[in-house]
């Protein structure tokens, strides 16, 4: 991590200075200077986790994210994951692996990022959590600090084709951390997630730019005079997405047994 880390870093402010991006972070007093802590954030596109981690100037605090199983299998990004020490999640195999190795980094001092919501929101509104960030930060005793990004998924989002426009804006804002209850996951994972709903409210509000026509509404959500799908629309796809992963997934174990 300490030699690649640096690296993309480094890359990453490049492609936003050679891309024109505006990026903005609000709430960084709310990033622990040191300790372990969860950045638990919103998902509603592929590069959120990059705009999480590196919207702060430097210097910045290293982050250990959270990737499933799909991200590490793929043949480019995998093997930068595991160079980055990123944490490989399985939510069709041991979803328990991962808290066990969250735990590890944080208990260490590390911060560890997360999207709760598991997959991203092609309603873009925040859907149900898991319980995963809760239960990490409550077995480590570290804070969860809530987190919303909000226009990244304007350059690559689920069911859309990349848009790589110069000019983005994206806005990240951190809020209050608090501490987990080690007696109530579910009920610090609604919390979790009422406090991320109410900063991506805030981000959507502090979020300098607006559709610039009838048919550039798409990013938006429907609540808010989007064509985007509804979160009834998008989770009955996304069930129906899930169902045939898990199915392909179990097809592929019976196919390695001996």
């Amino acid at each position: 991590m300490a030699e690649l880390y640096p690296v993309a870093e480094a890359l990453f402010d490049l492609a936003i200075r050679v891309m024109g991006f505006r990026v903005e972070a609000h709430g960084l007093d709310n990033i622990p200077r040191e300790g372990g802590a969860v950045l638990a954030s919103n998902h509603v596109g592929y590069v959120d986790f990059a705009f999480v981690v590196l919207a702060p100037p430097r210097p910045r605090r290293r982050v250990r994210f959270v990737a499933r199983r799909e991200v590490f299998a793929h043949p480019i990004a995998g093997p930068l994951m595991r160079r980055l020490h990123m944490i490989e999640a399985d939510p069709y195999g041991d979803a328990g692996r991962v808290v066990v190795d969250a735990v590890e980094h944080l208990r260490r001092g590390d911060l560890v990022g997360i999207h709760p919501e598991g997959t991203i929101s092609p309603s873009f509104v925040p859907r149900a959590g898991k319980t995963g960030a809760a239960r990490m930060a409550a077995e480590a005793g570290v804070p969860l600090v809530p987190t919303a990004v909000w226009g990244a998924h304007r350059m690559l989002t689920k069911w859309r084709e990349p848009q790589l426009r110069r000019g983005l804006a994206v806005t990240v804002v951190y809020g209050t951390p608090f501490e987990a209850d080690p007696g109530d996951p579910l009920g610090t994972t609604l919390e979790l997630m009422a406090r991320i709903t109410e900063l991506f409210e805030e981000a959507q509000k502090l979020h300098p730019q607006h559709p610039s026509g009838p048919d550039d509404r798409w990013w938006l959500p429907a609540h808010a005079g989007g064509t985007a799908p509804t979160p009834e629309e998008a989770e009955a796809r996304i069930a129906a997405q899930q169902a045939e992963r898990r199915a392909r997934r179990q097809a592929e174990e019976r196919d390695e047994r001996p």
